[in-house]
Protein backbone atom coordinates (compact mmCIF):
# COMPACT_ATOMS: atom_id res chain seq x y z
CA UNK A 1 0.00 0.00 0.00
CA UNK A 2 1.91 3.04 -1.23
CA UNK A 3 1.32 6.65 -0.46
CA UNK A 4 0.25 8.94 -3.30
CA UNK A 5 2.89 11.07 -4.92
CA UNK A 6 3.11 14.64 -3.63
CA UNK A 7 3.56 17.92 -5.42
CA UNK A 8 3.84 20.94 -3.15
CA UNK A 9 2.30 18.84 -0.34
CA UNK A 10 -0.87 18.21 -2.39
CA UNK A 11 -1.32 14.46 -2.80
CA UNK A 12 -2.14 13.10 -6.22
CA UNK A 13 -4.45 10.10 -5.95
CA UNK A 14 -4.97 7.16 -8.25
CA UNK A 15 -7.82 7.32 -10.77
CA UNK A 16 -8.89 3.83 -9.70
CA UNK A 17 -11.42 4.21 -6.80
CA UNK A 18 -10.24 1.39 -4.52
CA UNK A 19 -6.59 2.45 -4.80
CA UNK A 20 -7.53 6.12 -4.29
CA UNK A 21 -9.48 5.29 -1.13
CA UNK A 22 -6.55 3.27 0.23
CA UNK A 23 -4.33 6.28 -0.36
CA UNK A 24 -6.88 8.62 1.25
CA UNK A 25 -7.05 6.37 4.30
CA UNK A 26 -3.26 6.48 4.62
CA UNK A 27 -3.16 10.27 4.31
CA UNK A 28 -6.34 11.31 6.11
CA UNK A 29 -7.56 8.36 8.20
CA UNK A 30 -6.63 9.89 11.53
CA UNK A 31 -8.03 13.31 10.53
CA UNK A 32 -11.34 11.74 9.56
CA UNK A 33 -11.72 9.79 12.79
CA UNK A 34 -10.63 12.78 14.93
CA UNK A 35 -13.14 14.98 13.12
CA UNK A 36 -15.95 12.47 13.60
CA UNK A 37 -15.05 12.12 17.28
CA UNK A 38 -15.02 15.90 17.69
CA UNK A 39 -18.57 16.09 16.35
CA UNK A 40 -20.17 13.02 17.96
CA UNK A 41 -18.04 12.46 21.08
CA UNK A 42 -18.23 8.67 20.86
CA UNK A 43 -15.28 6.56 19.74
CA UNK A 44 -17.30 3.69 18.27
CA UNK A 45 -19.67 5.98 16.42
CA UNK A 46 -16.66 7.99 15.15
CA UNK A 47 -15.14 4.77 13.79
CA UNK A 48 -18.42 3.87 12.06
CA UNK A 49 -18.68 7.33 10.54
CA UNK A 50 -15.06 7.12 9.40
CA UNK A 51 -15.75 3.85 7.58
CA UNK A 52 -18.90 5.31 6.06
CA UNK A 53 -17.03 8.40 4.88
CA UNK A 54 -14.43 6.33 3.05
CA UNK A 55 -17.14 4.11 1.53
CA UNK A 56 -18.94 7.20 0.31
CA UNK A 57 -15.67 8.54 -1.12
CA UNK A 58 -15.16 5.20 -2.90
CA UNK A 59 -18.66 5.26 -4.40
CA UNK A 60 -18.29 8.88 -5.52
CA UNK A 61 -14.60 8.99 -6.49
CA UNK A 62 -15.29 9.10 -10.22
CA UNK A 63 -17.68 12.04 -9.66
CA UNK A 64 -15.08 14.06 -7.70
CA UNK A 65 -14.49 17.16 -9.85
CA UNK A 66 -11.59 18.65 -7.93
CA UNK A 67 -13.45 21.81 -6.88
CA UNK A 68 -11.62 21.41 -3.57
CA UNK A 69 -8.69 19.39 -2.29
CA UNK A 70 -9.31 15.72 -1.53
CA UNK A 71 -8.66 16.50 2.14
CA UNK A 72 -11.37 19.15 2.17
CA UNK A 73 -13.75 16.84 0.29
CA UNK A 74 -13.32 13.89 2.68
CA UNK A 75 -13.67 16.14 5.74
CA UNK A 76 -16.87 17.62 4.29
CA UNK A 77 -18.24 14.10 3.73
CA UNK A 78 -17.34 13.22 7.34
CA UNK A 79 -18.98 16.31 8.81
CA UNK A 80 -22.13 15.78 6.74
CA UNK A 81 -22.34 12.18 8.01
CA UNK A 82 -21.88 13.41 11.59
CA UNK A 83 -24.70 15.90 11.16
CA UNK A 84 -26.90 13.17 9.66
CA UNK A 85 -26.20 10.81 12.58
CA UNK A 86 -26.91 13.51 15.16
CA UNK A 87 -30.15 14.46 13.40
CA UNK A 88 -31.33 10.83 13.15
CA UNK A 89 -30.75 10.12 16.82
CA UNK A 90 -32.24 13.43 17.93
CA UNK A 91 -28.91 13.49 19.71
CA UNK A 92 -30.04 12.48 23.17
CA UNK A 93 -27.20 9.99 23.56
CA UNK A 94 -24.36 10.96 25.87
CA UNK A 95 -20.83 10.66 24.46
CA UNK A 96 -18.93 7.60 25.61
CA UNK A 97 -15.54 8.11 27.23
CA UNK A 98 -13.29 5.36 25.79
CA UNK A 99 -11.70 4.61 29.19
CA UNK A 100 -15.12 3.68 30.61
CA UNK A 101 -15.89 1.05 28.00
CA UNK A 102 -16.08 -2.58 29.10
CA UNK A 103 -13.79 -5.13 27.55
CA UNK A 104 -10.23 -4.92 26.35
CA UNK A 105 -9.18 -1.84 24.44
CA UNK A 106 -6.63 -2.44 21.75
CA UNK A 107 -3.97 0.21 21.39
CA UNK A 108 -3.87 1.91 18.03
CA UNK A 109 -2.93 5.29 16.69
CA UNK A 110 -6.51 6.55 16.35
CA UNK A 111 -7.26 5.76 19.99
CA UNK A 112 -4.11 7.53 21.13
CA UNK A 113 -4.98 10.59 19.05
CA UNK A 114 -8.52 10.63 20.45
CA UNK A 115 -7.18 10.26 23.99
CA UNK A 116 -4.78 13.17 23.59
CA UNK A 117 -7.39 15.31 21.83
CA UNK A 118 -9.89 14.64 24.62
CA UNK A 119 -7.37 15.70 27.28
CA UNK A 120 -6.30 18.92 25.65
CA UNK A 121 -7.18 21.75 28.01
CA UNK A 122 -7.70 24.32 25.31
CA UNK A 123 -10.00 22.00 23.37
CA UNK A 124 -12.14 21.65 26.49
CA UNK A 125 -12.51 25.43 26.54
CA UNK A 126 -13.29 25.46 22.81
CA UNK A 127 -16.06 22.93 23.48
CA UNK A 128 -17.67 25.38 25.91
CA UNK A 129 -18.12 27.96 23.15
CA UNK A 130 -21.25 28.10 20.96
CA UNK A 131 -21.15 25.33 18.32
CA UNK A 132 -20.58 27.61 15.32
CA UNK A 133 -17.39 28.91 16.97
CA UNK A 134 -16.32 25.40 17.99
CA UNK A 135 -16.57 24.22 14.42
CA UNK A 136 -14.46 26.94 12.78
CA UNK A 137 -11.81 26.89 15.54
CA UNK A 138 -11.51 23.11 15.29
CA UNK A 139 -11.29 23.10 11.50
CA UNK A 140 -8.80 25.98 11.45
CA UNK A 141 -6.48 25.05 14.31
CA UNK A 142 -6.80 21.28 14.65
CA UNK A 143 -7.16 20.32 10.97
CA UNK A 144 -5.12 23.23 9.58
CA UNK A 145 -7.76 24.18 7.03
CA UNK A 146 -7.88 27.69 5.64
CA UNK A 147 -10.98 29.90 5.61
CA UNK A 148 -11.78 29.07 1.96
CA UNK A 149 -11.77 25.35 2.76
CA UNK A 150 -13.84 25.88 5.90
CA UNK A 151 -16.36 27.92 3.92
CA UNK A 152 -16.63 25.05 1.43
CA UNK A 153 -17.04 22.43 4.17
CA UNK A 154 -19.58 24.37 6.24
CA UNK A 155 -21.38 25.88 3.23
CA UNK A 156 -21.02 29.36 4.70
CA UNK A 157 -19.63 32.45 2.99
CA UNK A 158 -15.94 32.97 3.68
CA UNK A 159 -16.73 36.29 5.40
CA UNK A 160 -18.97 34.44 7.86
CA UNK A 161 -16.19 31.95 8.56
CA UNK A 162 -13.68 34.76 9.15
CA UNK A 163 -16.11 36.55 11.46
CA UNK A 164 -16.77 33.40 13.47
CA UNK A 165 -13.06 32.69 13.66
CA UNK A 166 -12.38 36.22 14.93
CA UNK A 167 -15.20 36.18 17.49
CA UNK A 168 -14.40 32.60 18.54
CA UNK A 169 -10.75 33.52 19.15
CA UNK A 170 -11.82 36.54 21.17
CA UNK A 171 -14.21 34.52 23.35
CA UNK A 172 -11.63 31.76 23.78
CA UNK A 173 -8.96 34.31 24.71
CA UNK A 174 -11.21 35.87 27.35
CA UNK A 175 -11.99 32.44 28.81
CA UNK A 176 -8.36 31.36 28.84
CA UNK A 177 -7.25 34.59 30.53
CA UNK A 178 -9.85 34.03 33.27
CA UNK A 179 -8.40 30.53 33.75
CA UNK A 180 -4.88 31.93 34.03
CA UNK A 181 -3.56 30.76 30.66
CA UNK A 182 -1.02 33.03 28.96
CA UNK A 183 -2.86 33.63 25.71
CA UNK A 184 -1.86 36.28 23.20
CA UNK A 185 -4.48 36.74 20.46
CA UNK A 186 -2.11 38.77 18.31
CA UNK A 187 -0.07 35.60 17.63
CA UNK A 188 -3.08 33.91 16.08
Amino acid sequence: MGRPSRQDDNPIFSKEPSKAVEEMMDCYGSLVIRTAYFYVGDRHLAEDISQEAFMKAYRNWEKFRGDSSVKTWIIRITINLCHDKMRLKGWTEQPTEPSYLNGPLHYNLEEEVIKRLNKTQILKHVLNLPSHYQEVLYLYYYLDLNTVEIAYITRNPEGTVRGRLHRGRKLLGETLKKEGFDYDQSEK
